[in-house]
């Protein structure tokens, strides 16, 4: 199968130009800002497929039954639908696909990584008027049902990676045990607004083509994507400047760690003068 690639350059500026707009506007659209990733990734994915997308959430939205119940009726309502009648759910391979990290995707394969088996859940639920939210446990993120409060206590858990099922307490200590090490505290459990699943999204399609360097393309897109949110680590600029002068755009990459120094150069003066060492050595290059 034919790995996704990025779109042309004119359709790449269209679809950043609308990324950075919705992730500026009052509320934004979880499931327009993982579809728009998704036509960055694949170019084959036009405006027809991005529709598509959100009607098929809107038809699985209208299978649900109405008003089921309180949090764990809702949650079982879900999981009934999307995880046993459906098949939405996770397995190991996932982590190897970029596919799995593209709603489009997702929506047709019923396979993909946690936090966007998660997305479904939460848009399609969403649509029919569940109270849900995301939770970004550490390395594992699950979806939530019920009313919260600032602290994040809510009534019930499902992990859609496995099917939907649902977790108790000792369950969700059980999988940031798993992940950190660390015990479960209960900030965790404080639900996700859309541009931190984004961005989350965004440092998994990174860490995936980190791991391939025939894909660059694919780093380079995710970082420049990432850049575009409101709030995002500073260090992400450093995180370009590498990838485009392991690109071969040596002048691009040294001007991006100049700026970056300048940067860092404000809190911590040897950090940003080895930036710029490294902005030299990148000039060197074309020599």
């Amino acid at each position: 199968m034919r790995p996704p690639f990025p779109p042309p350059p004119e359709r790449t500026a269209e679809l950043r130009r609308r990324f950075a707009e919705e992730a500026r506007a009052e509320r934004p659209d979880l499931a327009t800002l993982c579809l728009l990733v998704a036509a960055q990734a694949d170019g084959t994915l036009d405006e027809g497929g991005i529709d598509a997308a959100q009607v098929e959430l809107d038809r699985l939205a209208g299978q649900l039954p109405y008003r089921p119940g309180g949090a764990r009726a809702w949650a079982g309502a879900v999981r009934e639908l999307l995880g046993e009648r459906c098949g939405f759910r996770g397995c190991a391979a996932d982590y190897e696909r970029l596919e799995s990290s593209l709603l489009h995707s997702v929506l047709t394969r019923r396979r993909g990584l946690p936090i966007l088996l998660s997305v479904v859940w939460l848009e399609v639920a969403r649509r029919a008027g569940a109270p849900v939210y995301g939770v970004a446990l550490p390395g594992h993120f699950v979806v939530g049902f019920g009313e919260t409060s600032e602290a994040g206590a809510g009534e019930v858990l499902a992990d859609p990676f496995d099917g939907g099922r649902l977790l108790s307490g000792n369950d969700a200590e059980l999988l940031v045990v798993g992940a950190t090490g660390a015990p479960l505290d209960p900030s965790m459990l404080v639900p996700a607004d859309p541009l931190e699943v984004v961005l989350r999204i965004l440092n998994n399609i990174r860490a995936w083509a980190a791991a391939r360097a025939e894909r660059s393309d694919v780093a380079l897109w995710a970082v420049e994507l990432s850049l575009l949110l409101p709030s995002h680590p500073a260090r992400l600029r450093y995180e370009r400047a590498q990838v485009l002068v392991r690109r071969g755009d040596f002048m691009g990459g040294a001007a991006e760690l100049d700026a970056y120094a300048e940067v860092v150069g404000a809190v911590d003066e040897g950090a940003a003068e080895k930036v710029r060492g490294e902005a030299r050595a990148a000039r060197a290059l074309l020599n």
